[in-house]
């Protein structure tokens, strides 16, 4: 491969609106982007009497039943079931099996909630799920929630974990408000390390329910009691705004945030909504990550880099960055949603980098003669990089932390880059 003609092929930032404008470096992606089935399955190991039924073919329920093999999820026996569909099912319908391989489920188990996941041969043939799932609603006196999963229509995983979480919706009913908040979107990390939750916990605010990690339906049930919703991840928004609407719970974004301003304004809005004075803790910390900042700005100006892929919201960080002095050379992602608008825009006023879809790292050992960065932030070879004087930066620690704890340990880390990056120039021109 020419490193050259890789580069002639993409486009800048500002060629690119939607994510079908991107260039990907090959025709196949590494990794490869996974069935929003994986999805579906990941919401429901974490209620705990929740059971998932896969309607598909046996594939399906081969990739399904593989990733539901863990203890947590109750291994070969535990609460992952299929409907595996055939010729007949195909030509004439599979409800009628559904609903039989329902009965057979419901003698077997007893589940508190039943999410009956479509996949794309339902979805191509049209059969109508929402109504199955209502009369086995009606039928057994039981939550079931039809999840569609078609992958024709989307590129990974993650519509099936927003609209897993949606659905959990429709087992919500009208509560007298409190003042405990729900998390919302919670899937990587432990919540209770956070930094947010030393916050909450300090000022004794209750934790209701956490969705969709570590909850059952009854902490679902009454999830409309919550003061406010924290929102954590951008699947969880839609039932958010549901929420809000139907409840008039409100809710607040607070997801791993780089810039220090956009986390101070989530900690505004959460402590209007609960009524309670912001602690003086969250402006100490505050304070503290911004004389941090400040003192990286000199070690930061002029270094470039690569973004691959960071638990942070991807335009929001290479926006902080930019700022910071750092340059952009080679931005990757996986999608350019509505609300990163606002962040592209601002970005596009400092620099203009080159975009290219998330992740294939092959290709790209090819262009890092080309545009020599400092920085590679993401997944790939330390090794590989260092020998073209170029610094991994690990990001994947992030995963645990919500408030400027996180904007301290990126910050951090790309100085210890930079910092990497200059040695192993200089150790390259040694040798030379």
């Amino acid at each position: 491969m020419d490193g050259k003609k890789i580069i002639k092929r993409l486009k800048r930032l500002d060629q690119v609106s939607c994510i079908k404008d991107v260039t990907q470096l090959t025709h196949t992606l590494f990794p490869g982007s996974h069935c929003p089935l994986m999805g579906a399955a990941l919401v429901a190991k974490g209620i705990r009497d929740a059971m998932i039924m896969v309607i598909g073919t046996d594939e399906c329920a081969y990739y399904t039943k593989s990733l539901a093999m863990s203890k947590d999820f109750g291994g070969i026996k535990g609460r992952c079931v299929s409907v595996i569909v055939d010729t007949h099912d195909v030509t004439f319908g599979s409800c009628e099996s559904t609903e039989l391989a329902f009965d057979e489920m419901i003698c077997e188990y007893n589940p508190a909630c039943v999410f009956l996941v479509t996949t794309c041969v339902i979805e191509i043939i049209g059969d109508d799920m929402d109504s199955v799932a209502a009369a086995l609603c009606d039928k057994y006196n039981l939550p079931v929630m039809a999840v569609h999963t078609e992958h024709f229509k989307c590129q990974d995983h993650i519509p099936g974990i927003e609209r897993t979480i949606s659905a959990c919706f429709q087992m919500m009913k009208p509560q007298q408000m409190g003042g405990s908040v729900n998390i919302l979107g919670q899937r990587l990390g432990n919540f209770n390390t956070t930094e947010l939750y030393t916050v909450l916990n300090d000022c004794g605010v209750e934790i209701g329910v956490m969705l969709p990690s570590g909850c059952d339906v009854d902490d679902i049930v009454k999830a409309p009691s919550a003061r406010v919703n924290i929102v954590v991840n951008e699947t969880a928004l839609p039932l958010a705004k549901l929420m809000q609407q139907q409840f008039g719970v409100p809710y607040v974004s607070f997801e791993r945030f780089f810039d220090i301003d956009n986390i101070l304004s989530s900690y505004n809005a959460l402590f209007d909504y609960l009524q309670i004075p912001l602690p003086q803790s969250v402006m100490d910390s505050y304070y503290r990550v911004d004389a941090i900042i400040n003192d990286a700005l000199d070690k930061l100006n002029g270094v470039s880099y690569i973004y691959g892929h960071t638990p942070f919201l991807p335009f929001e960080i290479n926006l902080f960055m930019v700022k910071l002095g750092m340059k952009p050379l080679l931005i990757q992602m996986a999608r350019i949603l509505d609300r990163d608008l606002v962040w592209k825009d601002e970005l596009l006023k400092l620099a203009n980098p080159f975009v290219t879809k998330s992740a294939n790292i092959t290709p790209l050992q090819y262009i890092y003669d080309e545009l020599q960065p400092n920085l590679y932030l993401g997944h790939e070879y330390a090794a590989r990089l260092q020998a073209k004087g170029i610094a991994l930066v690990h990001t994947d620690m992030a995963n645990s932390m919500l408030g400027f704890d996180a904007a301290e340990f990126i910050v951090n880390a790309l100085v210890n880059g930079a910092k990497q990056s200059i040695e192993f120039r200089a150790n390259m021109k040694g040798v030379m």
